[in-house]
C-alpha cells in the first residue's frame, strides 16, 4: 500500500524539479513555507489535486522511487538466553493448557514480561520459556527472581540457550 505521504513527497519532488516556483501568501500569520502553512490551516484535512499528467510522470518514472512501509514486525533475532518455566510430556490431553497457565502466572507477577513468553510443542513435549536475554548473566539473575516468586515449581526452572528477539 502507497501511502498518502509518499505521494505528496513524489509531488514536491516533481514539481520543485519541474523548476515552478510560488509564494506564500497569508493574510494572517507568516510561514516559513507552504508546509508550515499546510499544517496550520488545513486541521489534518489535506485536498491535493495533481493534473493527471503530472500523476502518471511521477507514477511511470523510473528514478522515482516510492518507499512502502514495511509491515514486518522490526524486531531483530540473535543467540541468546531465555528462562524454561514448564516442560512436560506427560498427561498430553492437558500439556498445551498447562504450558500456557504457567506463563499466564508468570506475567500476572512480573507484567515486564509480557510479550516475552513462548508456549511451543516438540512432541511429545510441551515447552514454556520467558524473556530475551542478551546473556546468561542477564538470565540467571531473572531466573533467581523468578525462583523465589515461584517456590512450587522453581525446581524446574533454568536457563536455556534460544534465538531471541530484540527490540
Amino acid at each position: 500500500m502507497i501511502y498518502l505521504k509518499s505521494y505528496i513527497n513524489l509531488f514536491i519532488s516533481a514539481f520543485l524539479l519541474s523548476g515552478w516556483t510560488f509564494t506564500v501568501f497569508a493574510d494572517g500569520p507568516e510561514y516559513d513555507n507552504i508546509v508550515e502553512r499546510i499544517m496550520a490551516e488545513s486541521n489534518g484535512n489535506v485536498k491535493i489535486e495533481i493534473d493527471e499528467d503530472l500523476l502518471n510522470k511521477i507514477l511511470t518514472d523510473p528514478s522515482v522511487s516510492v518507499k512502502k512501509k514495511d509491515t514486518k514486525d522490526q524486531n531483530s533475532v540473535r543467540n541468546g538466553y531465555r528462562i524454561q518455566v514448564f516442560s512436560d510430556g506427560r498427561n498430553q490431553s492437558s500439556l498445551e493448557a498447562r504450558a500456557k497457565a504457567r506463563g499466564n502466572a508468570i506475567v500476572a507477577r512480573f507484567p515486564k514480561y509480557r510479550g516475552q513468553v513462548y508456549t511451543f510443542s516438540s512432541a511429545p513435549n510441551w515447552y514454556t520459556r520467558i524473556g530475551n536475554f542478551r546473556n546468561e548473566e542477564e538470565a540467571q539473575k531473572a531466573l533467581d527472581e523468578l525462583k523465589r516468586s515461584f517456590p512450587s515449581f522453581s525446581s524446574e526452572m533454568r536457563v536455556v540457550r534460544s534465538k531471541i528477539n530484540l527490540r
